[in-house]
């Protein structure tokens, strides 16, 4: 029987799935397992694992052995320093050779890793660090600042010293980890209003992962993978980084402030085959109007975090020649609907988030968890230990079994008695000529409750300009679920995995 990952048509898929097959793709077991191992050990003789775009146009490449043996030497440093199983190590580091060792380097150890946007301001920094108590913290440039404001915490700058310490430190370690043991705490985006939720994975996560890896993003031996999604982030790392280190492919990411052409540059000269990336990612470079200057062979585009609208998917389809997929799950459940990019077999439905992925059973309820008829709107739920979890977000099911989003379960707009979906409305703004960005909230409202409000980028920030939208969408959704408010902006605030940060903007707005 063939293995997993060599699978090419939908039905064999279908047909051949079973988490044991799932569990075959490892060297642990149920009983015993690392992370670190199944991403690096395992593969050193597969060549390059990880290469680097940075903002500033140079580029780095890393060797699985290479990372394999810092991350073994990382492993025994911490140990000198007297930390070990269950011990927390924030990371607050940009992609590069200091994050992935220090990453795998705790997870071989047996300790968790904290990944934490280096960017973060003190107060976000500061709720996270708060809540998950780590012994030590590692940064490239924010030591002293942090020392001042966490005293008494270990804080070590990644510097000549840090590489030395490692150098000194035995190439040689042999991890004991179970596989229930945990691996890493992962902050949803959130705001710094309430604090975010720290998802805990084991390192058994990544048998689980490969659902992902295999029907979500398509990855397949030979692939040649790009997300350029932080690490700091869940897409970023399981998708991103974790998923296809574990299958020994090589992987892209990417440093700094986006840039298109630099994005662009990636794919070119990292020969990127299969893309992952927010919805927003591709937006950008259509805006950007680059790609013609850069030699780009994609076999497989895959996003997630967001609906994508009509014409950023036909941009894609035109610009790189591939049909985009839709892969759609939360950070504390998984992957649930996905699109099977570069399966056989498989229709692509342009606005459709996909099928249900194999081993997990996808409907639509109502408020009181009864499943409901074909197009019906109702909350997306998984079925968990005989019972419906509703993932709290909105949408229907059509004949053939594709899943329909229509938003946040908060995202729905109730105005005088109308429910609105702020998704569709973005989506049709998308479709005016003057917009190049949107994002649509409801704002409270003396007589209807509710209002609809439209954030938008503009190159023509007119009164004028807003008039013409709000015809055009009477015309074309219907006389109600117009945006009776708009607010011209020169940028949307986005969450750093490049979602539009609808949370950020209700709180504006309020």
């Amino acid at each position: 029987m063939l293995p997993l990952t060599e699978l090419t048509t939908y039905d064999d898929v279908m047909r051949s799935f079973s988490w044991d097959r799932l569990w075959a793709l490892f060297d642990g077991d149920r009983e015993r397992m690392n992370l670190a191992h199944e991403c690096l050990d395992r593969h050193q003789d597969q060549g390059t694992a990880i290469s680097v775009k940075f903002a500033d146009g140079h580029r780095e490449h890393y060797e699985y052995a290479t990372l394999s043996e810092l991350s073994s030497r990382f492993a025994n440093w911490l140990t000198t320093l007297g930390m070990g199983h269950g011990d927390r190590v924030a990371l607050v580091l940009d992609p590069g050779k200091a994050f992935y060792v220090s990453l795998f380097g705790t997870i071989k150890r047996g300790a968790i890793a904290v990944p934490l946007f280096p960017l973060f301001g003190p107060e976000g920094l500061a709720l996270r660090l708060h809540d998950c108590q780590p012994r030590l913290l590692l940064t490239e440039q924010r030591a002293e600042a942090l020392s001042t404001q966490f005293p008494g915490m270990r804080i070590v700058t990644v510097d000549d010293a840090f590489w030395a310490a490692l150098q000194a430190a035995s190439p040689t370690y042999t991890p004991d980890t179970r596989a229930a043991d945990l691996a890493v705490l992962q902050y949803t985006s959130g705001t710094t209003r309430a604090l975010p939720e720290a998802v805990k994975h084991t390192h058994r996560s990544v048998v689980t992962l490969m659902i992902a890896a295999l029907y979500g993003v398509g990855l397949r031996p030979g692939d040649r993978y790009f997300c350029p999604s932080s690490p700091a982030w869940g897409h970023g790392l399981w998708q991103g980084t974790i998923a296809p280190l574990a299958l020994g492919l090589p992987i892209a990411s990417y440093a700094g402030k986006f840039e298109a052409r630099r994005i662009c540059e990636a794919l070119e000269e990292f020969h990127i085959t299969n893309m992952a990336a927010a919805p927003t990612v591709f937006r950008l470079l259509k805006n950007a109007g680059v790609r013609d200057r850069y030699h780009i062979q994609l076999d497989k585009i895959s996003f997630t975090g967001e609906p994508m609208d009509s014409d950023t998917f036909a941009y894609i389809q035109e610009a790189f020649g591939v049909t985009p997929c839709s892969m759609y799950g939360t950070t504390e459940v998984g992957v649930l609907i996905v699109n099977f990019p570069g399966l056989q077999g498989y229709t692509v439905k342009p606005t459709a988030l996909g099928k249900p992925v194999p081993g997990w059973e996808v409907a639509i309820v109502d408020r009181t968890g009864q499943v409901v008829p074909r197009y019906q709107s109702g909350d997306i739920a998984v079925k968990r230990k005989g019972q419906w979890f509703s993932v709290k977000d909105r949408g229907y099911c059509d004949a053939e079994g594709y899943f329909y989003h229509e938003g946040r379960s908060d995202d729905v707009i109730i105005s005088a008695g109308w429910t609105m979906s702020a998704v569709e409305i973005e989506q049709m703004l998308l479709k005016h000529p003057a917009v190049m960005e949107a994002a649509v909230v409801g704002v409270p409202d003396a007589l209807r409750g509710q209002i609809v409000k439209a954030y938008i980028v503009t190159q023509t920030p007119t009164a004028a300009t807003q008039a013409h939208i709000q015809t055009f969408i009477k015309a074309q959704l219907s006389q109600h679920e117009y945006p009776r408010q708009i607010e011209f902006v020169t940028e949307l605030p986005k969450t750093p995995a490049g979602k539009i940060n609808r949370q950020a903007l209700r709180e504006r707005a309020s």
